[in-house]
């Protein structure tokens, strides 16, 4: 077997490794949440992690209404309606209009949907100050090539 066929199979190994790890470390993202939650005294939150990644679209760029969410998302606007629905039902968002368009429904967080985000918010700057230091080893030439690689990774796995 030649060096560059063990290296790419070295290479998926890793991949998979990798995507095996990551299904885990959502389901400890979402315990770890949950965990900060309940210590923050917020009282109720939305059940999964694509609501409370709706809230946070929302948080980012409110006053949006469900198609402009879906775009952003990448989600279909029937699963953003539904998503949406629940969260006004929960008082996790208000539903607005604007003045000028009197039909279309804007979302906007309410105070409780707000403590979510803001919590989602502190955990990913967590998160990013935790990777960030993770790659401070490598140079920034091989900064670059991994750069490359996820980004190719990236639209490898949404093409299938």
């Amino acid at each position: 077997m030649d060096t560059t066929h063990r290296t790419k199979q070295l290479l998926y190994e890793q991949y998979i490794r990798l995507l095996h790890v990551f299904e885990s470390h959502k389901e400890m993202e979402m315990d770890q949440f949950f965990n900060i939650a309940e210590r923050t005294a917020i009282e109720k939150l939305p059940q999964n992690l694509t609501t409370i990644h709706v809230l946070d679209c929302i948080g980012h760029h409110e006053p949006i209404n469900n198609t402009g969410i879906a775009e952003k998302m990448n989600l279909s606007k029937a699963s953003i309606t539904k998503i949406g629905n629940k969260l006004l039902e929960e008082g996790f968002v208000k539903r607005t209009q604007m003045n000028d368009n009197k039909k279309e429904m804007y979302f906007r967080l309410s105070p409780q949907g707000k403590k979510i985000f803001d919590l989602h918010e502190r955990l990913h700057e967590l998160e990013a100050e935790r990777f960030y230091r993770f790659l401070d080893k490598y140079s920034d030439e091989q900064l670059k090539v991994i750069h490359q690689f996820l980004q190719d990774t990236s639209l490898f796995i949404e093409s299938r």
